[in-house]
């Protein structure tokens, strides 16, 4: 099972100025991305950004680097670049794991690239986990996704997905019924679709819920999704998160 991890870099987070450089434990955050990046089984491990200093970061680190355009809108884009200067192309498997995410379980990037290999009818793969916090069912800012009962992803949606109708969103739903899964933010991709997304017009549900993965549905493709019991590590997104990630690396 060869693949490619990408980990897209940007400096322009406005709540947290120049996240991917922030120190942690004495490296920046996109070298400790990318060192637990390559606990899993990837072939290879790879930044992608378009600012010099964090090329300057992952080179003084021994971590590859590829530098891309600075006019690309979204992460898919940069993405795509990356994967044509890598050479990447048709089944070729690609992990996304994203910049601010240093305490990424290796296993949940393998599984996600696992679901490739399984899942031939699917371009694209991500992951869920079982949403037990009752008050994050209702919070726009939680991603929720619902599968068919192969496992492939029938809708993403920041409202509260699926209803339960005479019970709305049990804290333990009853046997036998489909408890709400909470998007976890990590794709693979094979690389010739993923250099053929950017290109795909963005869909009106995409454009309505802020989500990028439902013009993969919009477009008639298919995300396999893989379930993992366990919720992921936190991200990092304000100076709060930054802070916690510190601590748990003894920082």
């Amino acid at each position: 099972m060869g693949f490619t991890v990408l980990i897209p870099a940007r400096m322009a987070s406005t709540r947290l100025p120049d996240k991917p450089l922030a120190d942690i434990a004495g490296l920046p955050m996109v070298v400790r991305v990318a060192q637990r990046a390559a606990q899993s089984h990837a072939a290879q491990v790879v930044v992608a950004t378009d600012d010099a200093r964090v090329q300057q970061a992952c080179l003084a680190h021994a971590v590859r680097c590829v530098m891309t355009r600075s006019d690309h809108p979204t992460g898919s884009d940069r993405l795509a670049e990356a994967c044509a200067l890598l050479g990447l192309d048709g089944q070729d498997a690609v992990v996304n794991v994203q910049g601010d995410e240093p305490l990424i379980d290796p296993a949940l990037i393998d599984a996600c690239a696992a679901q490739l290999d399984l899942r031939p009818d699917c371009v694209v793969s991500t992951a869920a986990h079982p949403l037990e916090d009752p008050t994050h069912f209702g919070n726009p800012n939680v991603v929720k996704v619902v599968t068919d009962a192969q496992g492939r992803a029938l809708y993403f949606s920041r409202a509260p997905i699926p209803w339960w109708r005479d019970a709305p969103a049990p804290a333990q739903p009853a046997p036998g019924d489909a408890g709400p899964l909470r998007h976890i933010g990590i794709y693979g991709y094979r690389a010739g679709f993923l250099r053929r997304f950017p290109l795909l017009p963005p869909s009106p549900l995409e454009t309505a819920e802020s989500l990028e993965q439902l013009r993969v549905l919009w477009h008639g493709e298919r995300i396999a999704v893989y379930v993992t019991q366990h919720a992921p590590g936190a991200g990092v997104d304000t100076p709060e998160d930054l802070a916690r990630v510190r601590a748990a690396f003894g920082a």
